[in-house]
């Protein structure tokens, strides 16, 4: 994507103490606009309010805050008022907003208030040219959409990530679309042979941009920059300016035989042994394809064996450790076959072995540096099953390094006891506030505190009944949270007072506890 720094800049938002005050904050805002402001300048203030409430979840029995703000403007008989009713009854991201927000602004507008004069004008853009430019493995692609209002034109830029199915992770108003587009145009003619540049139909921009978005914001934690929620308002109303968007492409997920089917033919190219090794990665591959894009499953691109390795170096697929040694021959033949199937130029097919040669090296370290972290050489542990076995168990218990506890980042040492119960409070943001305010008790305390009784079992495997327990619970299909609270429920029910703030259990009526999961 094209530097950031094209991007309208964002004016420093004040923090707020609460709901309403946040609301009084909006209303100042828009009280500062003026009489004749840019058009463009409130589309991106009613942007940037919306914004900072783009991913907050609301329950079922209360209201939306872009309704309850609505409501908060419609008592208000100001200019600041009916200027951000205004730009709500078009910026707003639902048509529910839209109509309550319209419906504000006539009741504002009854009581004397006059229209703002720019109010017509807002999302009245006129489309212009669509561009996008990629890399040819089809990884990802920048698309750049042209608006023109009032003789003036400024450009949407997105950022479409394919290696997840067409998600936006980055969007942006850029104030000079054609030096953007320069710039586009020179990436492509440094690079000709691994980039690609080319003028999009607006009907086409519209469905990339529009089926993107919707794909993004259904994720409960998407990948997106800092930017994403900012302009995510301007977009959606920018768009709904552009020729009704083309279909969707259908997607059909493939069945079982068609996946074989694809395994086979990757076997017989002669590229790679047939054994069973190889044919676990080729379906490994297949069903990753599947999963992530299956619009097109078996694409290739640097980036998408980069988030494939990832999710094998994270634990996501159970690998036979007698498969490990066929990675490397299996995967550099399938990048061979997927690049001649896809018809790729030959210096495109060469950096692609290039950048999966360099993924396996680091996958490889990835992995060492994994057995540094969960162990500190005290162990003695000779047999590679055993390590194996080790390994996972205490992955389990410890599935990341990292937590983000209050406003700090933390890289910590699951071996250490105390780093390693910083990361099973990681795992529960919801009670961090309590806890730093020391409110924190009763019943979540104790399971926070059990919960980390069971993780350091699970590190010392002992007892040896809680990672049994842990197999037998993983293949009925539960997941780690559900498996955690089975056994947070076994050693609660065998808790004793031993003293006043000391509780203490029953080795043996735990095991038992502990045998009857299933």
């Amino acid at each position: 994507m094209s530097p950031v720094s094209r991007a309208r800049k964002k004016a420093a938002q004040p923090s707020t103490p609460s709901v309403t005050g946040l609301f009084k904050d909006v209303l100042r805002d828009f009280s500062t606009l003026g009489a004749e402001p840019e058009v463009l300048d409130v589309e991106l203030l009613t942007s940037e309010v919306l914004g900072q409430w783009w991913d907050v979840e609301v329950e079922e029995d209360e209201a939306p805050l872009g309704l309850e703000l609505i409501a908060f403007a419609a008592r208000k008989i100001t200019p600041a008022a009916a200027a951000l009713l205004a730009g709500l009854r078009v910026l707003a991201e639902t048509e529910e907003e839209r109509d309550a927000a319209a419906a504000a602004l006539e009741t504002v507008l009854g009581r004397g208030i006059p229209e703002p004069e720019w109010a017509a004008d807002l999302a009245a853009v006129t489309v212009g040219d669509c561009w996008r430019t990629g890399d040819v493995f089809g990884d990802e692609s920048s698309l750049l959409c042209v608006f023109s209002r009032g003789g003036v034109e400024h450009g949407l830029l997105a950022l479409v990530d394919f290696t997840e199915g067409g998600r936006i992770r980055d969007v942006v108003v850029v104030d000079k679309p054609h030096d953007v587009l320069s710039e586009m145009r020179q990436q492509a003619a440094d690079d000709p042979e691994l980039v690609t540049l080319e003028r999009v139909l607006p009907e086409r921009a519209h469905q990339l941009l529009a089926d993107g978005l919707a794909a993004t914001d259904v994720v409960e934690e998407p990948d997106v920059s800092e930017d994403y929620a900012r302009f995510h308002a301007i977009a959606l109303a920018w768009i709904r300016a552009l020729p009704t968007p083309e279909p969707s492409p259908e997607i059909t997920e493939w069945p079982e035989q068609v996946r074989e089917e694809v395994v086979a033919d990757f076997i017989g190219s002669g590229l790679v042994e047939d054994t069973e090794a190889t044919r676990f990665y080729a379906r490994l591959l297949v069903d990753y394809g599947c999963e992530t894009e299956p619009g097109s499953p078996l694409r290739v691109g640097p980036e998408k064996l980069a988030r494939f390795l990832e999710s094998l170096l994270d634990g996501e697929f159970e690998v036979d450790e007698a498969y490990e040694d066929a990675l490397e021959p299996a995967l550099l033949g399938w990048v061979t076959w997927a690049a001649d199937r896809a018809g790729l130029p030959e210096a495109a097919r060469v950096a692609l072995l290039e950048s999966a040669t360099e993924f396996l090296e680091e996958f490889a370290q990835d992995e060492d540096s994994t057995l540094d972290v969960y162990f500190d050489g005290s162990e003695g542990i000779e047999d590679p099953a055993e390590l194996a076995e080790a390994l996972e168990r205490r992955m389990f218990a410890v599935p990341t390094v990292y937590a983000e506890i209050g406003d700090e980042e933390l890289e910590l040492e699951p071996a250490d006891p105390e780093q390693r119960r910083l990361l099973v409070i990681g795992e529960h943001p919801e009670y961090h506030e309590a806890l730093a305010e020391e409110t924190f008790d009763g019943e979540p305390r104790m399971r926070l505190a059990l919960k980390t009784t069971i993780v350091d079992q699970l590190w010392a495997d002992e007892p040896a009944e809680v990672w049994q327990a842990v197999r037998r619970l993983s293949e009925t299909g539960q997941e780690r949270d559900e498996i955690f609270e089975h056994l947070i429920d076994a050693l609660s029910a065998q808790l004793t007072e031993a003293g006043e703030h000391e509780m203490d259990y029953d080795l043996d009526d735990y095991r038992k506890a502990l045998g009857d999961l299933a």
